[in-house]
């Protein structure tokens, strides 16, 4: 399956220390909504279905969060930031 550059802003929000935040998740359930609908801005007629769209992937996304187990560590924020920025000066040859 194909992934085009809107759903590389979704991250990974399990297993952190600290825990995702609701703004977090909002985010990530924003992206997932506008990469299947294919809007990044509904239109006004789409406006509503689009927002409570957002809303429920978030609570539904909350709740699998909450339920989710592991053995493992959390993971650091700090690290995994620092590894995305190696592997797009990498990728990229930029440095951030």
């Amino acid at each position: 399956m194909s992934c085009f550059a809107m759903c590389r802003n979704i991250k990974t929000l399990f297993n952190f220390d600290p825990p995702a935040t609701e703004e977090e998740i909002r985010d990530a359930s924003l992206q997932f909504v506008r990469k299947i609908s294919g809007f990044t801005k509904p239109s006004g007629a789409n406006e509503k279905a689009f927002e409570k769209a957002v809303g429920d992937v978030a609570v539904i996304s909350k709740r699998l969060l909450d339920k989710l187990v592991t053995s493992s560590k959390p993971r650091s924020r700090e690290i995994e930031i620092q590894r995305a920025r190696e592997r797009s000066e990498k990728k990229f040859g930029v440095k951030i």
